[in-house]
C-alpha cells in the first residue's frame, strides 16, 4: 500500500508495522561527506552513525524500492525509529517459495544442493539464464523479499502464508517434499534455526564507546591534556574503563545465556518423510515449511512448529504456557466442516506441535507412524519471535532520561554563551589564538560535566548491591530507576501468586434432588462404589508417562482423592486391536482388616473409559464414555462449570438450593466443579459410541454434586498486594490459566474484594453473516448482562467492579474493537487464557495509557512481557531470567515491594546527583566566567581539588542512602522538568552567582588590594618569605592565578559545593535520613573543616599546590578568636606593660641621653 509516492508499509497491520524508502548511492554526496568527515577529524562521520537517516540521505539519492540498494525503515509506533538495511539480491528457479518447480533432478541450485529425485514430467534441465533474481533484506533476523505483483516487499512465515485449509493440508502436503523442492524453499526461509551470534567483545567494545557521552568523555581527555591536566584526565579514563568493563560483562553474560538457552535444543536429528513410505534421517536445520516429519514413541523436543496430521501426542507446553500440564494433541480433521475451514495456527493450535515444546509420548494404530508438516521454521516459529522479543525489544521510554536530555542541552547552551563570552573577551584583550582555543573549549567541559555518567551510575551500583543482599539480582541496572516510578504491577498466577494447581477442599453430593451434608474427602469407604466416586475416577484427561500419572493439575488432585488406581494398554497390547484399548480405573481392594491394598485385584468395579471429550474452554466442560465390567449399557459422565452442568441435567435432578449453595462457595474464593451422570441406551455399541457427537452423549443428565477446590495462594501472596494497594500501586494478575481458577485466585488475594463485582467480557468473532459482538456477564449473578443499564450504572459510580477478559476475547476486542480495548484496560484486572504474545501485547497497551508497568512470572511464556515491561522481575532461574532485568531468588513475591523501594531510593539519588552536578558545573561556570573578564582562570590543582576530592567524594557518599522501610502512598517525582525541581535549581543557581559576584566585586574595594599584572605579581609580595626564602627571588605567576580574586572564587565556591550537597541530599519518604549516610556526613564534615583550616591558619605547602593567595590574618584572626591571652587588655597599666615588653629600646641602655625635642620616639646617643 502506498501512502505517499516515496514512502511504501510492511507489516501493514502488525505490531512490527514499518515505513519503507529506497535510495541508491551518489557519488558526489559521498565525495562530499568524505572532505566533510576529513575537515571535521571524523565528527561528521559520529554524527552520521548516530542518525542513520542523516547517513543515507546525506551519501544516498532517492529512488524506486526495485532498483534500491539500500533502504530506510521507520517503525510507525510512538518511538519511530530509523533503521539502515542492505538489499541483497539472489538468483532462484521461482519468485516464490511455494511455487512449483517444473525442473529435472540433478539441478544445481544456488546453495550447492543437487536433486537425485524424480520431481518433474519434464526431461530438459532448467538452464542457468532461466533463473530469475529477486532483491531481499533482512531486518531483526526476519527476511524480507521483493514482489512484483504489489511491488513491495513482503515477508514469508511458514505454509499458512498459501491458505490452505485442513483437508487440502492433508491431501497436498502429506507425503512430504522431495530434496530438490526443500533446497529451493530453504533459499527463501533460511536454516532451520534460531541463532542467537554472540558478538565479539571487540564489537560490543566499538559500538559502546561510540556512545554519545564517552566520545564527549574522550574530547575533554584530550583538552585537558593539551593543557596539562593530567591527573582529573586519568581519573575520568579510569572510571570510563570500570564502566565499560562492567557493561560489556553484563551484555556477554546475557547473550551468553540466551544462546545457551536456545541452542541447547534447536539442532537435532530428524525423521524426514519423503513420498509416502521413504523416511530419512536429516538435521533439524534443513527443515522448511511443507517437510513432513515423523514424530519418534519415545517424543523429542520440537525444532519447528508443525501440524499433526496422524496420531496422538502428549506434550509438554510449559515453555510456551508456563503451565506444566502435559496436553494432548490430537490430528488435524481430515474430513467435515472443520476441515473445510482454512488452516489457522491460533484456532487449531490444538493439534500444533510448538517449536521448544516436549513431546512426551506419541499414540499410534500398528504400523502407522505419528506424522507432523512444518508450518514454520526458525525466527516464525512461536518460540523464534519470543526471542526475537528479547534480542530486539523496543526502546523503553522514560520520562527522566528524556528530561535528563533535555536539561543537558540547556547546559550545552549555556556553555554556547559562555563560548562566546570567551572567544569575544580573548579577542578584545589580544590573547593568543591558542589560549583563546583552549580556553573557549574549555568552558564546555566545565558545564557539561564528563563525570556525569560515572556520578548517576553510582547510586543505581549501591541499589545494586542491596538488591543482591536480599535475594534480587539484576542484569540491566538502569531499569532499577524505572522501578520506583512503578503504578501497575502484573503478576502470572501459577507459581507466582499460588502454588502449582488445586487442592481439594471437599466434596457436596446431591441426592434425590437435594444436597446432603459437605463431606471431607471422597476416598471414605462408603462412597467407594458410588456414582459419584466413579465419575471423579473417570471423567479426566490423564495418562501415564513411564510409570507416573501426568495431566492437568486439577484432574491429577481429583483422581487422587479417591484413591483409585489408572491402568492404561501397553504397545503390545494396543496392536492386538484395531480401535486403541480403553484405559481402565479401579478402586484399590479392601482387605478385612480395613486396610486398602492397591496391589489386589479389584475387578467387580473395573472401570473402562471407552472415549473422551476432551475439556473446552468455550463449553467449559468435559465428558467420557465409560462401561463397567460385566455391564451391558454404557454410561456418560460429565463434569464443568456448575452453571453449564445443571443447565445440561433434568430440572428434577437439581437441588433448588443449587445457586445459593454456589454463590456461598464462590464468594469464598473457592473453585466449584460440578459432576453429572448418565446411562446410554443398551443398543449402543462401541463403534457407535466412537462416532457420536458429544451433543448426543451431554444432555439429560442426572446432576451428581459438586467438588470443591481450592487453589492455594502463598502465605506471603496477600500481604504483599495489600502493600502495594496502600502505596496505590495498581496489580493485574495475567495468566494463561482458565478464567473461572483466575477469578477465584483474584478474590482469595485481594485483588478483587469480596464486594466488588466481576464483569466478564466474552467475544465471538464474525461468523457467517454475524458481526462480532462482546457479551457481558456478571459473575456474582451470571444472569445480569450488560443490558440491565441501571445496575451497571451503579457499578460504575461506585467504582466497585473489574473485568475479567481471556486471551480469545482480548483478540477479538484488540481486532475489532479498538475502541473499547483502553477502557477495558483501565479496570480490567484479570487476564486469563492469554498467550505469551498477548501479555507482551497486554503490557503495551498499559504503557500506551502512560502507566509504568512492572511483570512479576516465573515461566517462559512471560519472556516477552518481562522484558517489555519497564521492569521485569522472573521468580524463576531459567528461561525467564535471560529475559527479565530481575531475577528473585525467593519464589514468592515479597521481591517486588523491595524492589520498587530500591527503585524510589535509587530515582530520588538520580535526581539528587543530577541537580548536584549540575551546580557543581554552574557554580563552577560562573567562576570562571568571572575570572576570564581578569584574564585568570582557576589553576590546575584547584580545579583537581575541585573535581576530584570535592565533587566525586561527594557525589559518590551522597549516593549511599538506603532505601526508607515502608513503601509510601505517595510516588517520587518522574521528570526534572517540573516546577519545584526547576524553582530549587534555579534559586540555587541566583544565590550563588550572588555570592561569587559579591566577593568578587568586595575584594577589588579592599584598602590592600592591588591589581595583577606580570611584572608586580601583587598576590606573592607579602608572601615572598613563605615562597621563596631559600633562593631569594621572586617567581612571577604569568598565567594569573594567584591573586586575591582567584583565591575569594576558589574558596566561597568551594563551599557553595558543600552546602548544595546539602541541600539536595533529599531523605525520606524515598530514603533514609542523611545523617544516617555516616559516609557522607564524614565527607561533609571534614571537607569543610579542611577548608576553614587552610583559609583560616594558612600552610605554605598546600597555598603553594593549590595556588592560593592567603596572608596571615588568618591566623591572626584565629588567635585573636580562641586564644584569650592574645585579647588587648581592658586597664591602661597591663596594655602599657605589654607595650613596653615589645619595645627593643626599652629599658634605656647605658650611657644614652633623652633629649626633650624628641617625644614621639627614644633617640639615644652614646656619650
Amino acid at each position: 500500500m502506498k501512502t505517499r509516492e516515496d514512502v511504501k508499509i510492511i507489516n501493514q497491520g502488525l505490531e512490527d508495522e514499518m515505513e519503507v524508502r529506497g535510495y541508491r548511492p551518489c557519488l558526489w554526496k559521498m565525495i562530499l561527506v568524505g572532505v566533510g568527515a576529513v575537515c571535521s577529524g571524523g565528527l561528521l562521520l559520529l554524527l552520521l552513525y548516530w542518525l542513520p537517516e542523516w547517513a543515507v540521505k546525506g551519501t544516498c539519492t532517492h529512488t524506486s524500492l526495485r532498483d534500491a540498494h539500500t533502504l530506510l525503515l521507520r517503525t510507525k509506533d510512538e518511538f519511530r525509529q530509523w533503521f539502515r538495511v542492505r538489499v541483497h539480491r539472489m538468483l532462484a528457479p521461482g519468485r516464490k517459495p511455494f511455487d512449483d518447480l517444473d525442473v529435472k533432478p540433478k539441478t544445481q541450485l544456488p546453495n550447492g544442493d543437487f536433486d537425485h529425485q524424480v520431481n518433474s514430467v519434464h526431461d530438459e534441465q532448467l538452464p542457468h539464464g532461466q533463473q530469475v533474481q529477486i532483491q531481499y533484506f533482512t531486518h531483526h533476523s526476519f527476511r524480507y523479499y521483493w514482489n512484483e505483483v504489489i511491488q513491495n516487499f513482503e515477508l514469508y512465515q511458514g505454509l499458512e502464508d498459501v491458505r490452505v485449509t485442513c483437508a487440502h493440508i492433508h491431501s497436498e502436503h502429506s507425503r512430504g517434499l522431495t530434496k530438490t523442492l526443500q533446497d529451493y524453499r530453504r533459499l527463501f526461509f533460511g536454516e532451520n534455526e534460531i541463532a542467537v551470534r554472540v558478538p565479539s567483545l571487540f564489537k560490543l567494545l566499538i559500538k559502546e564507546v561510540l556512545n554519545p557521552f564517552y566520545i564527549f568523555q574522550l574530547f575533554s581527555v584530550v583538552l585537558w591534556s593539551a593543557e596539562d591536566y593530567y591527573y582529573y584526565a586519568a581519573a575520568i579514563v579510569f572510571m570510563s574503563v570500570i564502566s565499560i568493563a562492567t557493561s560489556l560483562y553484563t551484555i556477554k553474560k546475557q547473550y551468553v545465556m540466551l544462546h545457551d538457552m536456545v541452542s541447547s535444543h534447536s539442532v537435532v536429528r530428524v525423521s524426514v518423510c519423503r513420498g509416502n513410505k521413504d523416511v530419512e534421517q536429516a538435521m533439524s536445520t534443513e527443515l522448511v515449511p511443507g517437510d513432513v516429519i515423523s514424530i519418534p514413541a519415545n517424543g523429542m523436543i520440537m525444532p519447528c512448529d508443525a501440524v499433526l496430521f496422524q496420531g496422538t501426542c502428549v506434550v509438554n507446553e510449559s515453555m510456551l504456557t508456563g503451565e506444566s500440564v502435559p496436553v494432548t494433541k490430537t490430528s488435524l480433521p481430515s474430513s467435515g466442516d472443520e476441515a473445510a475451514r482454512r488452516y489457522n495456527m491460533e484456532e487449531h493450535k490444538r493439534h500444533v506441535l510448538f517449536c521448544g515444546t516436549h513431546v512426551i509420548q506419541t499414540r499410534f494404530y500398528t504400523g502407522e507412524l505419528v506424522k507432523a508438516v512444518v508450518i514454520r521454521t526458525g525466527f516464525s516459529t512461536e518460540k523464534g519471535q519470543l526471542v526475537r522479543s528479547i534480542l530486539y525489544p523496543k526502546p523503553t521510554d522514560f520520562k527522566l532520561y528524556r528530561d535528563a536530555y533535555l536539561f543537558l542541552l540547556c547546559l550545552v547552551g549555556v556553555a554556547g554563551i559562555g563560548f562566546v563570552y570567551t572567544i569575544v573577551l580573548s579577542i578584545m584583550n589580544k590573547v593568543s589564538a591558542k589560549t583563546i582555543i583552549i580556553e573557549s573549549l574549555d568552558i564546555i567541559t566545565i558545564t557539561v560535566p564528563p563525570a556525569l555518567p560515572a556520578a548517576m551510575t553510582a547510586g543505581i551500583v549501591y541499589a545494586q548491591r542491596r538488591l543482591k543482599r536480599v535475594g534480587i539480582f539484576c542484569i540491566s541496572p538502569q531499569r532499577i530507576n524505572m522501578c520506583g516510578q512503578l503504578n501497575l504491577v502484573c503478576f502470572d498466577k501459577t507459581g507466582t501468586l499460588t502454588e502449582d494447581g488445586l487442592d481439594l477442599w471437599g466434596i457436596h453430593r446431591a441426592d434425590n434432588g437435594s444436597f446432603v451434608a459437605p463431606e471431607l474427602g471422597a476416598a471414605e469407604e462408603h462412597l467407594m462404589n458410588t456414582t459419584f466416586v466413579a465419575c471423579m475416577a473417570t471423567c479426566h484427561s490423564l495418562t501415564k508417562i513411564e510409570g507416573e500419572l501426568s495431566g492437568d493439575p486439577l484432574d491429577l488432585k481429583m483422581f487422587a482423592a479417591t484413591g483409585w488406581i489408572l491402568e492404561e494398554p501397553t504397545e503390545e497390547e494396543t496392536a492386538l486391536h484395531n480401535p486403541l484399548m480403553p484405559t481402565v480405573v479401579r478402586p484399590p481392594a479392601v482387605t478385612e482388616d480395613g486396610q486398602n491394598h492397591s496391589q489386589v485385584q479389584n475387578t467387580s468395579c473395573e472401570i473402562g473409559i471407552v472415549r473422551q471429550f476432551p475439556f473446552s474452554s468455550v463449553l467449559q466442560r468435559m465428558s467420557v464414555v465409560v462401561r463397567r465390567l460385566g455391564d451391558k449399557h454404557m454410561e456418560a459422565f460429565l463434569k464443568g462449570a456448575p452453571e453449564v452442568v445443571a443447565g445440561l441435567c433434568k430440572p428434577h435432578s437439581v437441588p433448588q438450593s443449587f445457586t445459593e449453595t454456589l454463590e456461598s462457595y464462590t464468594r469464598q474464593g473457592f473453585r466449584v466443579i460440578a459432576l453429572a451422570h448418565r446411562q446410554l441406551e443398551s443398543k449402543l455399541s462401541w463403534h457407535k459410541v466412537q462416532t457420536l457427537s458429544r451433543d448426543l452423549i451431554e444432555t439429560n443428565m442426572e446432576f451428581l454434586g459438586l467438588i470443591i477446590m481450592q487453589n492455594k495462594i502463598k502465605q506471603e501472596t496477600a500481604g504483599v498486594l495489600t502493600v502495594l494497594q496502600r502505596a496505590n500501586i495498581r496489580t493485574l494478575m495475567v495468566t494463561g490459566d482458565n478464567m473461572l481458577t483466575a477469578i477465584s485466585v483474584a478474590r482469595d488475594c485481594g485483588m478483587v474484594r469480596p464486594h466488588e463485582n466481576v464483569i466478564i467480557a466474552d467475544a465471538a468473532p464474525p461468523k457467517d453473516s454475524n458481526p462480532p459482538c462482546i457479551t457481558w456477564r456478571y459473575m456474582d449473578n451470571p444472569a445480569q448482562t450488560a443490558r440491565d443499564h441501571q445496575t451497571a450504572q451503579i457499578s460504575m459510580e461506585e467504582e466497585m467492579y473489574h473485568f475479567a477478559v481471556n486471551g480469545r476475547a482480548f483478540a477479538i476486542i484488540t481486532e475489532h474493537f479498538p475502541q473499547l480495548i483502553q477502557k477495558l484496560a483501565l479496570r480490567a484486572t484479570v487476564f486469563a487464557r492469554m498467550a505469551p504474545d498477548q501479555k507482551t501485547q497486554l503490557v503495551e497497551i498499559l504503557q500506551g495509557i502512560d502507566y509504568i508497568v512492572g511483570m512479576c512470572g516465573d515461566g517462559a511464556n512471560d519472556c516477552g512481557a518481562l522484558k517489555r515491561a519497564h521492569s521485569g522481575i522472573s521468580l524463576s532461574e531459567l528461561e525467564a531470567s535471560v529475559a527479565s532485568p530481575f531475577t528473585s531468588s525467593t519464589a514468592n513475591i515479597s521481591c517486588v515491594p523491595n524492589l520498587i523501594r530500591e527503585g524510589r531510593a535509587a530515582l530520588i539519588t538520580s535526581f539528587c546527583v543530577f541537580k548536584f552536578m549540575a551546580l557543581y558545573s554552574i557554580i563552577q561556570y560562573i567562576s570562571v566566567i568571572l575570572l576570564y573578564w581578569i584574564l585568570s582562570n582557576l589553576g590546575d590543582f584547584q580545579f583537581l581539588f575541585i573535581d576530584l576530592v570535592i565533587i566525586l567524594i561527594i557525589a559518590f557518599t551522597m549516593s549511599l542512602n538506603p532505601a526508607w522501610k515502608e513503601l509510601v502512598r505517595q510516588r517520587p517525582p518522574s521528570s526534572l522538568i517540573s516546577g519545584p525541581l526547576l524553582c530549587s535549581v534555579l534559586t540555587q543557581i541566583l544565590t550563588c552567582l550572588a555570592f561569587q559576584v559579591l566577593a568578587f566585586y568586595l575584594v577589588q574595594q579592599q584598602s590592600w588590594y592591588e591589581k595583577w599584572t606580570p611584572q608586580s605579581d601583587a598576590c606573592n609580595v607579602s608572601r615572598s618569605s613563605f615562597f621563596n626564602s631559600q633562593n631569594g627571588t621572586t617567581s612571577h605567576d604569568h598565567k594569573n592565578i594567584r591573586n586575591y580574586e582567584n583565591t575569594s572564587l576558589f574558596y566561597v565556591s568551594s563551599f557553595q559545593y558543600l552546602a548544595v550537597a546539602i541541600v539536595f541530599s533529599k531523605g525520606k519518604p524515598f530514603r533514609q535520613p542523611s545523617y544516617k549516610n555516616w559516609l557522607f556526613m564524614l565527607s561533609c564534615a571534614g571537607l569543610y573543616s579542611f577548608l576553614l583550616l587552610i583559609m583560616l591558619y594558612p600552610i605554605s605547602a598546600i597555598d603553594n599546590f593549590l595556588e592560593v593567595a592567603n596572608d596571615s590574618w588568618g591566623a591572626l584572626l584565629l588567635s585573636r578568636l580562641f586564644c584569650r591571652r592574645n585579647k588587648p587588655p581592658k586597664v591602661l597599666y597591663r596594655h602599657l606593660a605589654l607595650e613596653l615588653q615589645e619595645d627593643a629600646d626599652w629599658p634605656p641602655k647605658p650611657s644614652t641621653v633623652t633629649y626633650a625635642n624628641d617625644p614621639q620616639s627614644h633617640i639615644s646617643a652614646t656619650l
